[in-house]
């Protein structure tokens, strides 16, 4: 009885530290008074389509089956108030399809990627969280890397790589879109491996079905043989499972390979100065998780700081920085990076439906006042 005594105070606890009262109070507000609006919205939207009294008529029946007949009655009083009232059709109107075609513009055209950063370390890239890349790194020079990186839909589709960058010819010969890697001494009947080079005699590659899951991710797997001027390097295998890169040596340069997340470099570079992470007292339950990074431009200009925190993101370059989560004992931070272009579709075409809506409310009142002097 104690124990289920003390998971509800716990309970009560948590829900207090959440401020939940203030949440569920202000979602019954919005939802108030967001109804009529709405519902004007939905109804003049169906008109389009199926006609002004079949919409009507639909809505009344399905309102009647939620609220009641009396509030349905008040909110399509509302709504034929609208509609008999014209002067304010065309900005309503223009911000419902501005509204649609920007949701429909920014599914088509946004991209979205991961960013993990130490404290205390740079970085001027994002990775993908999806799509991967075979990434050639020229290793010779210790003061720089000079990377040719291939798409994961040329290993797929068995293109032939000749990069001018490149001493030697990339063949594919066999990509799995998802796989598992085994030490051969885990999978003694696994067939023999058509990679002879690298960690391929030692690895047992097995195909698996492809997740379509939003909470994870394949991980796919491909043999690629080198091919020199004078005949072939040998055929590696390559995936984001093995890690760390393959090395060898070839023409007097020192070389790299390896299968990673599709990396999308910017011209700018950020910084973790500091991470944070925040509790309430006495409890694990999380407050507050914040990123001091320092942005520096290209140009050697003079960086400045910014702090990234739930609901405060960074606007910089064309991208959006989230906080998203953390890792490493408090020492790692993980933004997620979007890049939309339509982002501001939204807003406009808010703002020309209210628009719309004050204009019609300001005709009404206007047109009561008169009647009310006369």
């Amino acid at each position: 009885m104690r124990r289920w005594f003390n998971v509800l105070v716990n309970a009560a606890k948590k829900w207090m530290a959440d401020n939940a009262f203030q949440h569920s109070a202000a979602v019954s507000f919005y939802t108030l008074f967001s109804l009529a609006p709405i519902t004007i919205i939905a109804v003049a939207v169906a008109s389009f389509f199926v006609g002004q009294d079949v919409a009507t008529r639909q809505f009344s029946i399905q309102m009647t089956q939620l609220v009641g007949a009396q509030s349905t009655q008040m909110i399509q009083d509302t709504v034929l108030a609208a509609q008999r009232q014209q002067h304010s059709w065309l900005a309503n109107t223009l911000g419902v399809i501005l509204l649609l075609v920007g949701e429909l513009i920014s599914g088509l055209s946004q991209k979205e990627f991961q960013m993990r950063i130490d404290e205390g370390e740079t970085k001027n890239y994002a990775e993908s969280s999806r799509l991967n890349e075979l990434a050639i790194t020229n290793a010779t020079d210790p003061a720089t890397d000079e990377v040719t990186a291939i798409p994961e839909s040329m290993l797929s589709s068995g293109t032939v790589v000749q990069n001018p960058s490149l001493p030697f010819r990339v063949v594919p010969k066999g990509y799995y879109p998802n796989a598992a890697l085994q030490m051969r001494s885990q999978a003694p009947n696994a067939p023999p491996s058509p990679a002879a080079a690298g960690m391929g005699p030692m690895l047992a590659v097995t195909p698996l079905e492809v997740s379509y899951k939003e909470d994870e991710r394949n991980a796919p797997a491909a043999f690629v043989e080198l091919v020199g001027p004078d005949g072939s390097l040998g055929t590696w295998v390559v995936s984001p499972l093995l890690g760390n890169p393959q090395k060898f040596d070839f023409a007097g340069k020192t070389w790299k390979l390896s299968m990673r997340p599709k990396r999308y470099y910017q011209p700018y570079s950020l910084t973790l100065v500091k991470f944070s992470h925040d509790v309430y007292p006495g409890t694990d339950i999380p407050k507050n998780f914040s990123s001091r990074i320092r942005i520096d431009a290209p140009g050697g200009a003079p960086g400045r700081e910014v702090l990234i925190y739930m609901n405060n993101p960074l606007r910089y370059g064309g991208l959006t920085y989230y906080q998203q989560s953390f890792d490493n004992n408090d020492h790692t931070t993980i933004l997620q990076v979007v890049r939309n272009p339509s982002w501001l579709a939204p807003y406009i075409a808010c703002g020309a439906i209210t628009l719309g809506l004050v204009v019609q409310f300001l005709i009404h009142l206007w047109g009561f006042a008169r009647r009310r002097s006369a």
